[in-house]
């Protein structure tokens, strides 16, 4: 009855330490792809800021007229070169007062 008792404790004792085992080792692995998401989301923070950055320097109004000249051939609008379209049969005044 005792060695029974004893083989049974000794049983249940050896599957503890297995499963503290396998509890640690699934602990220390997790631990490890948190540590590499917050890495990766460092760096995923990082390159956000930079891409907004570089948004912003895109978008500056000085870089879009550039642009506009050099690859597009625009000109400023002056009075000189501004054509006016009119409605047939209105007055010319009348779209002004609309």
């Amino acid at each position: 009855m005792m060695l029974r008792l004893n083989l049974t404790l000794l049983v249940s004792v050896l599957a503890s330490a297995l499963y503290l085992v396998q509890v640690q080792y699934e602990s220390r692995r997790l631990y490890g792809e948190i540590e590499r998401a917050e890495n990766e989301s460092r760096k995923l923070g990082i390159e956000h800021e930079r891409l907004q950055l570089e948004k912003r320097a895109q978008a500056t109004p000085a870089r879009v007229e550039r642009l506009a000249k050099d690859q597009l051939h625009m000109k400023p609008a002056t009075p000189a070169i501004t054509q006016y379209v009119t409605l047939k049969g209105a007055p010319a005044g009348a779209e002004a007062a609309q």
